[in-house]
């Protein structure tokens, strides 16, 4: 095993310790994201990145304490603001990755809150400014949290978290979200 590998598999096990849906969050986040490059046109070095990024998007969530991470209902503004800081955390474990790329996939980490029409966090980057994969990430992010369930909401169905994104797609690249929505369509027909 690679030392990459035995980071990740020791990034997975304590994150899973701490906190499982997180951690399976990751995960399908990770699938969603990898699905969703090759629609996209990644490289297969941008994919390798994306790949590790996604798995690693929430990992600094172990920074933030139970009681805003698990708190059941809406977060207050100092909550919401102490909670934003994992992208940062994020970017702090992923820069220190046995990967020649590590710093790169640091970025992609710290930059998938960031919104296409820059509202998003934590440096409020818009457009193409977000590296790609972040922007992948995101879409898969903010799909799999909303059908999810969570401490502090049930999961929805797919035709309302599609509802939802659509609704904000500003948020999103378009090109990026297009790509997601033929995708989900597409899962939903073979599954159905």
């Amino acid at each position: 095993m690679s030392g990459l590998a035995r980071q990740l598999e020791s990034l997975g096990i304590a994150l899973g310790q701490r906190d499982e849906g997180t951690q399976a969050h990751c995960r399908r986040v990770e699938l969603l994201s990898l699905r969703l490059s090759l629609r996209c046109g990644l490289s297969a070095g941008e994919r390798a990145r994306l790949v590790i990024a996604a798995r690693l998007h929430d990992f600094g969530k172990m920074g933030i304490a139970d009681a805003i991470l698990l708190k059941p209902n809406g977060l207050l503004p100092d909550e919401w603001e102490a909670m934003k800081v994992h992208s940062i955390l994020g970017q702090r474990i992923c820069d220190r990755l046995a990967h020649r790329d590590a710093q790169q996939i640091g970025l992609i980490v710290r930059h998938h809150h960031e919104a296409y029409d820059g509202s998003g966090y934590p440096d409020g980057l818009s457009g193409e400014r977000i590296p790609l994969c972040s922007r992948i990430i995101s879409v898969a992010d903010v799909y799999d949290a909303m059908t999810s369930t969570r401490p502090y909401h049930m999961g929805c169905s797919h035709e309302r978290a599609m509802e939802i994104l659509r609704s904000e797609c500003g948020k999103f690249d378009p090109q990026v979200f297009a790509q997601f929505e033929r995708m989900s369509n597409a899962v939903i027909r073979e599954l159905g």
